[in-house]
């Protein structure tokens, strides 16, 4: 069968060739200040925040807006399974009215997107030193709705279950079981019109390590609920209460109310707004170029602010020559005349909802108990 294209067709392509050539174009063109020749960095006292152990953005020397492959992080839970793209197949049932299953070759001869959002590990920040597990990346896939749609939701379907291929033996109330990793999302969420089935990664089919064949994209969610190597879809009438969902990436936090401390347990889902200081540099004429990235559950980054030391916040300079919803946002604020000296730099984003990213002692995350969904300030420390 000869593929038709339509005038639309070659309109979206364009526009897609324009974004890919966007991200790729150097920053001084896209209004962002590139360092001078000459610049020198200035290293932090405070420990690195990046894993040298393991893929992660390294911000001292983070230039793209669009992170390759090789540096975006992976985290998995279970076995990292090798699926031959030939032999794989989606099954898609529970409460549909018509199952289904797809190859990768049906898939790929639907409707094509691309989006670029920002991936998070649930853990990102939980440390001064794992700050680097976020990536922002271009993705490729279908949409997984239609899909849904065609296969004819049934009135009792509440909810929707990704279940990957890699699986292992795990213990639940003294009894073992081969577990397949599992996420859900509710219905109103998997219906949403940018999650994707993806397949390709910044224009290259997706790497092992990435889920290849294929894996769920959920823009503005942490990566948890990017299920990899997806190989079923299940429409439930019920919550699922997997390990992932029910047991693991669930955040404890406590807040006081009435004299007493109310303790509240919620499965780890959207990205809450967070910045980072990522690199000092010293330019030829002595200033301090102080650079970062904002980023957020697709709400728009309102403002970023700098604190040195003890002083006021300040506001930053935002990069908006590049608009992508669920994209992260780099900053910068020039610092002149800075004494000598050690000097703490603090950053903290504002979200167009008025989220703050919070202090370490705001009451919102001060009692949090478990290390996923870090968002609090991370000062950072330089000695001039």
């Amino acid at each position: 069968m000869q593929p038709s294209f339509t005038r639309r067709d070659l309109l979206r392509g364009t526009v897609a060739f324009a974004a890919t050539l966007m991200t790729r174009t150097p920053l001084s063109a896209l209004g962002f200040p590139q360092p001078e020749e000459g610049s020198t960095p200035v290293p932090f006292v405070t420990p690195q925040l990046k894993s040298p152990n393991r893929p992660m953005v390294h911000w001292d020397s983070l230039t793209d807006w669009q992170t390759d492959n090789a540096s975006t992080y992976v985290v998995s839970h279970y076995n990292k399974p090798e699926l031959a793209s030939g032999d794989w197949r989606l099954n898609i049932a529970g409460f549909v009215e018509r199952p289904a299953t797809f190859s990768l070759a049906d898939l790929k001869m639907r409707p094509r997107q691309e989006l670029l959002a920002t991936l998070e590990c649930g853990g990102n920040g939980a440390s001064p030193t794992f700050l680097g597990a976020v990536a922002n990346v271009r993705w490729t896939g279908t949409p997984l709705a239609p899909l849904l749609k065609e296969c004819g939701i049934k009135k009792r379907g509440l909810e929707v279950a990704f279940f990957g291929a890699d699986q292992k033996q795990e213990k639940v109330r003294e009894q073992d079981f081969e577990m397949r990793f599992s996420r859900s999302l509710a219905l109103a969420d998997a219906l949403r019109d940018d999650v994707l089935l993806c397949w390709e990664m910044n224009g290259q089919p997706l790497p092992r390590d990435h889920g290849f064949p294929l894996r769920l994209v959920v823009p503005g969610w942490y990566g948890i609920a990017w299920v990899k190597w997806l190989t079923r879809i299940e429409v439930l009438d019920r919550r699922l209460m997997s390990k992932y969902m029910g047991r693991e990436y669930v955040t404890i936090r406590g807040e006081e109310v009435g004299g007493q401390t109310l303790w509240r347990e919620t499965s780890v889902s959207v990205m809450n707004v967070k910045s980072v200081v990522a690199r000092v540099l010293k330019l030829t004429d002595g200033t301090l170029r102080v650079s970062g990235v904002a980023w957020c559950d697709g709400t728009p980054i309102q403002s970023v602010e700098l604190k040195l030391n003890d002083g006021p916040w300040q506001p930053v300079k935002l990069d908006t020559t590049r608009q992508s919803k669920y994209s992260w946002t780099f900053w910068w604020f020039d610092w002149k005349n800075a004494p000598a000296g050690e000097h703490t730099l603090i950053s903290r984003a504002t979200d167009a909802d008025g989220r703050v990213q919070p202090a370490p002692d705001d009451p919102t995350i001060r009692l949090k108990k478990t290390y996923w969904e870090a968002n609090q300030q991370w000062p950072r420390k330089i000695r001039l």
